[in-house]
């Protein structure tokens, strides 16, 4: 129970350490891992029955062949494609903006530093030091959550593409 405790507080710290930034941060990051897991359950669990059904029910079609029937066939990839690829741009929008806040970060770590430096001058290193904190964590932390993302979200991607385009191959028109 004690190692919660602890690693509750080291989260506390680091946080601390990185000032208001890192907190937009941390939440960019969670919301990104939530869309992330929220994909790969939806990969794992829904996409073969969504795919199957959209298959049976044209497979169950008596016609095939006519510029209706085509439309239709166009219809079904068209929703399979947009319930694949929920989420994914907002994935890679989340990837994207994680570095962009980081360097938001790196700013305002940089005023706080130019501030002490203004007030008293170079000789407060220990005042100048939560400034270099505040400006390097933020940087790191929007990297890590970049990175993190950054190979799901092209897996993710490439996923989806191959999956639209197995849907649209298996749905024939012979018939």
């Amino acid at each position: 129970m004690f190692w919660l405790i602890d690693a509750y507080e080291a989260i506390r710290d680091f946080m601390g350490l990185g000032g208001p930034v890192l907190k937009a941060i941390a939440a960019t990051i969670f919301v990104m891992w939530v869309l992330i897991v929220e994909r790969i359950l939806y990969f794992r669990s829904t996409l073969k029955t969504r795919a199957r059904d959209i298959q049976n029910a044209w497979e169950g079609r008596s016609e095939r062949r006519s510029w209706e029937a085509l439309q239709i066939r166009e219809m079904m990839i068209s929703q399979f494609s947009i319930s694949v690829n929920r989420g994914i741009a907002m994935i890679q929008t989340l990837v994207a903006l994680c570095p962009l806040l980081g360097l938001l970060g790196t700013v305002t770590g940089m005023i706080a530093v130019f501030q002490v430096l203004a007030v008293s001058g170079s000789g407060n290193v220990r005042a100048m030091a939560a400034g270099v904190s505040q400006a390097t964590v933020p940087t790191m932390a929007g990297m890590v959550g970049a990175l993190s993302g950054v190979l799901l979200v092209t897996l993710l991607s490439r996923r989806a593409a191959r999956e639209v385009e197995f849907l649209e191959d298996s749905m024939t028109m012979d018939h």
